[in-house]
């Protein structure tokens, strides 16, 4: 392992005890091969395929990674590890996409990774051997191989055989940067709140996974589909007052109401601080979150972009001496006379510049009128009117006789393929208990438990996207998940990227510009 000497490396060392001679590496074994970006230039690179990354392989279709070393790569270039995962799927490895982060992250000169793994719907056909060595299963069978927390495992053991071939492997495995969309954003989010976490320790030494620390540098995290347990509360509370909640059934109606009423008890459990300090709660949150799509939308007018009207803001008359976004996140006013503009909420005062932005930079991005308000419930309306919203409960919403299961309903599932309940209120519901095993699997796939663990090593930076009109999981969750990792002290770049749905790796001038920032 190469010495770098960093306070994180320090303080992130993790010592394992499984000796991993079974797991390959040859640095010879490079296919030449090359993409044509969508710029029409042509990046070349070295291809290493099928990497296989534990040593007990259960399913050979995903546990292993492909690795692209462009031209000019050495042992200090950083790693961009892409994983694939949608809906809590199974994703195989893939190539470097010409469209994509991947093909960008070729162009800027980074080593690319893209690991396979398990998920919900990968199924194999035992054998006898496989048989012999699992209890209960009978040869013939179909077994489920990646339920809670498989996907998880198997991304840790990906960046657990970088760090085990770094001094033969082009890259610096001490400068790993993931990125992942919906849940795949969710995975990116554990692969970087959780490193070097014990409780994942037993089941990577059980597959086989190299000796090493799995923490990362950075996290890039597109719509993070996270915090499963609590995001049916924060679904409800945020949308309960949107009309199409109001046209529910009146059985559906009264989940709505019941699960909206448990957030603020939730909420204020997290213990968050605005930028100012003041604690987070039922009664300034709703503002708080207007904060946000107030700066993502005046980001996008100064930038030149026109709102409707019909989407529910309030504009001052003139722009003169007020507050203007910068285009790359935060936000600070700029005052006449060193009061704030009228109009302008707490909240919003006395936030941080990004890097390199000054007053006159920010003068430079004034045009048309500043934002003053917004009507929450017009705009929630809007954003329901692009896309229905999901049903109630919107994740755990499996009810006997009622709703259907849902995709992370078989996500906590067994390898059976059996579809469970995650949550309390939904459990209640069908009478059900949830068990040990399946709560701490829900802990394991939830990048909030581990912020606060003094045992964890905790990325030192993020990017985090949710789109404003993305309706896939509500802004509470990724707000929640952003202020969380800032009140810890983590450099974290948040937006809620203005009119944009559930997607990612958009904005990558942007996004490898914060890259290019972090790494110096």
């Amino acid at each position: 392992m190469k010495k770098f000497g960093f306070t994180l490396l320090l303080t992130c060392l993790f010592m394992g005890a499984m000796s991993q001679t079974a797991l390959r590496f040859d640095a010879n074994a490079a296919v030449e091969s090359s993409l044509t970006l969508y710029d029409g230039k042509e990046v070349k690179f070295k291809a290493y395929e099928q990497l296989y990354y534990v040593t007990q392989v259960e399913d050979s279709a995903y546990q292993y990674l492909n690795l692209y070393v462009p031209e000019g790569a050495t042992q200090q270039t950083p790693i961009f590890l892409r994983t694939y995962v949608g809906g809590y799927m199974a994703s195989a490895a893939t190539k470097p996409q010409a469209n994509d982060a991947t093909g960008r992250a070729l162009k800027e000169g980074y080593v690319v990774v893209i690991p396979g793994s398990r998920g919900r719907n990968s199924t194999i056909v035992a054998d006898k051997a496989y048989a012999k060595k699992h209890k209960g299963v009978k040869k013939g069978q179909t077994v489920y191989t990646g339920r809670a927390p498989k996907a998880i495992l198997d991304l840790k053991a990906a960046i657990r055989y970088l760090r085990h071939f770094d001094e033969v492997m082009l890259g610096n495995a001490e400068r790993i940067i993931t990125n992942g969309t919906s849940a795949g954003g969710a995975m990116s989010a554990l692969m970087g709140a959780t490193g070097n976490n014990p409780e994942y320790v037993a089941m990577l030494k059980a597959m086989g996974a190299a000796d090493e620390r799995d923490d990362v540098f950075a996290s890039v995290c597109f719509c993070p589909i996270i915090d499963l347990e609590h995001a049916d509360m924060c679904y409800e509370w945020l949308f309960q007052q949107t009309d199409s909640r109001q046209g529910l059934d009146e059985t559906h109606k009264g989940y709505t109401k019941e699960l909206a009423e448990a957030f603020p008890t939730y909420l204020e459990s997290l213990n968050l601080l605005k930028a100012d300090g003041t604690p987070l709660n039922a009664d300034n949150y709703l503002d708080f979150i207007k904060s946000e799509l107030i700066r993502s939308a005046q980001i996008a007018k100064n930038a030149g972009a026109d709102l409707a009207d019909s989407l529910g803001f309030s504009y001052s008359s003139s722009a003169k001496g007020m507050f203007a976004a910068p285009i790359n996140g935060g936000m600070r006013p700029q005052m006449q006379g060193g009061k704030p503009p009228r109009g302008m909420r707490p909240e919003m005062q006395g936030e941080e510049l990004p890097r390199g932005m000054g007053p006159r930079e920010m003068e430079g991005n004034q045009k048309g009128e500043y934002i003053t308000d917004l009507d929450m419930q017009k705009y929630l309306n809007y954003v329901v009117s692009t896309q229905p919203l999901k049903g109630v409960p919107a994740f755990d919403s499996q009810i006997e006789g009622i709703n259907n299961a849902s995709g992370e309903n078989e996500e906590f599932g067994d390898a059976n393929g059996s579809s469970v309940n995650f949550t309390d209120y939904t459990a209640s519901k069908n009478n059900v208990v949830i068990s040990d095993e399946i709560r701490q699997n829900v802990r394991l796939m939830n990048p909030m438990s581990f912020i606060d663990d003094a045992s964890t090593c905790v990325a030192p930076h993020w990017y985090i996207r949710h789109g404003a009109r993305d309706r896939d999981t509500s802004f509470p969750v990724p707000i929640n998940f952003a202020t969380k990792l800032k009140n810890a002290g983590k450099d974290v770049n948040f937006l809620l990227a203005w009119n944009r749905p559930h997607s990612g790796d958009y904005a990558l001038d942007e996004l490898f510009k914060w890259i290019t920032e972090i790494l110096k």
